[in-house]
């Protein structure tokens, strides 16, 4: 108890708290609290504690910079897992339900101090609710006065950070038309709207888009949401992404959270409709993890390799999360893409955070080869086969007989 004490007292003298996460409370009222310095208006640093509740509400309390006893004192009898993020290096706290407390971590001897936001900074958002309230409060995500639901705040930023990978990409969209963008598995399409809104009203350009999902009751709805807010060059399809093909070539084709394979589809559909941008965020990866668990088909020599890693549930998952995104976008490579894998939004918001880039330019034979024969040799030693592999296996083997 004294060790988390010292601990926390350590690292508000040397001023180096970028954020402390506390999770696994003890109340179940409670799902985490995240604390974090700012400035307040005198130039004086200060905490402040934001409660997230299991209502969905958020609380929010300042702390004096010294409240060490304060953050002890949570540690040690409020929650029982502490993640903690300094210029030092993170630490993370662990108090087992009889007590027992593990530190894992060390701070550096050399660290500079953490830089302070400043009181209640106000976020730059690209879509300002209080001007653009319109189809936010239509959506559920704002009240008529464009204030953000408290429960719809992570959704918001989500949203806006989407926006700016967005914005990242505009140069390499068409410039001389209006611009083709189709949302599979587009769900309530909160991103959809986002995503027209952004281009049509703040950019200024002409766009035909497109969210597609199989759920016709939320899409019916969607295509009013979409009419009552006169966005005319925006309309909802209801089918099976499997088996949708788009009047016109996309330009750009995003995806948020599409579970486990059909992600996989999403890529694959774009990567045939040779579309120019790809933005996916996956989620769910159970099919590696299950191919991992049977025995392989040919000698997967990495299998033993990892084995230290594969045989434990857990670290196993996480393997399969990381690996079957790299290699998502080593086959994007492939495919003459070139490929970016970005942070979407903090993850202590979501897990589900990967973001996966994908533009196409003029990538050479000779680099797609070579992309092709690292991503044969990864899956080859691991003994797999992802998805997205054997649809454009099968893809090009019909293309190939009809060509002949």
């Amino acid at each position: 108890m004294e060790q988390v004490m010292e601990l926390f007292e350590e690292i508000l003298t040397r001023k180096i708290l970028k954020k402390a996460v506390f999770s696994k409370p003890e109340d179940r009222a409670t799902v985490k609290t995240v604390v974090t310095p700012y400035k307040r208006p005198d130039d004086a640093p200060a905490l402040r504690a934001e409660r997230y509740a299991s209502d969905n509400k958020a609380l929010r309390d300042n702390l004096p910079y010294d409240s060490a006893e304060t953050l002890a004192r949570m540690a040690n009898n409020e929650f029982r897992q502490v993640n903690i993020f300094t210029t030092a290096g993170d630490i993370e706290i662990r108090r087992s339900k009889s007590g027992g407390v593990h530190i894992a971590g060390k701070l550096a001897q050399d660290a500079e101090t953490a830089e302070l936001s400043g009181h209640d900074k106000a976020k730059n958002y690209i879509i300002d609710p209080s001007k653009h309230a319109g189809f936010l409060t239509d959506l559920g995500l704002a009240d008529k006065n464009g204030r953000i639901h408290d429960k719809k705040q992570a959704k918001f930023r989500q949203i806006n950070r989407f926006l700016e990978i967005i914005r990242d990409i505009e140069d390499s969209l068409p410039t001389d038309r209006p611009i083709v963008i189709y949302d599979l598995c587009c769900g309530k399409s909160y991103l959809t709207f986002a995503v027209y809104y952004y281009f049509t009203a703040i950019r200024a350009r002409e766009v035909d888009m497109c969210g597609v999902d199989l759920k016709k009751d939320v899409i019916d709805y969607c295509n009013s949401v979409a009419k009552r807010q006169g966005f005319t060059g925006l309309r909802f399809v209801s089918g099976n992404i499997n088996e949708f093909e788009p009047p016109l070539r996309p330009d750009m084709v995003i995806s948020l959270h599409a579970c486990d394979i059909a992600t996989d589809i999403v890529l694959y559909n774009a990567i045939r409709w040779k579309t120019g941008v790809i933005l996916s965020t996956p989620c769910c990866h159970h099919e590696m993890s299950k191919q991992l668990a049977k025995p392989p088909k040919a000698p997967a020599p990495m299998r033993d390799e990892l084995a230290f890693i594969l045989d434990c549930p857990l670290p196993r998952q996480k393997f399969c999360d990381a690996a079957t995104d790299s290699l998502r976008a080593k086959r994007l490579e492939s495919r003459g893409y070139t490929v970016t894998t970005l942070e979407l939004i903090d993850p202590d918001e979501t897990p589900k955070n990967l973001m996966i880039r994908a533009v196409r330019g003029k990538t050479g034979t000779q680099a797609c080869e070579a992309a092709l024969a690292e991503y044969k040799r990864v899956t080859a030693a691991l003994g797999v086969e992802p998805y997205l592999d054997r649809l454009l296996k099968e893809y090009d083997e019909k293309q190939e007989k009809r060509n002949e």
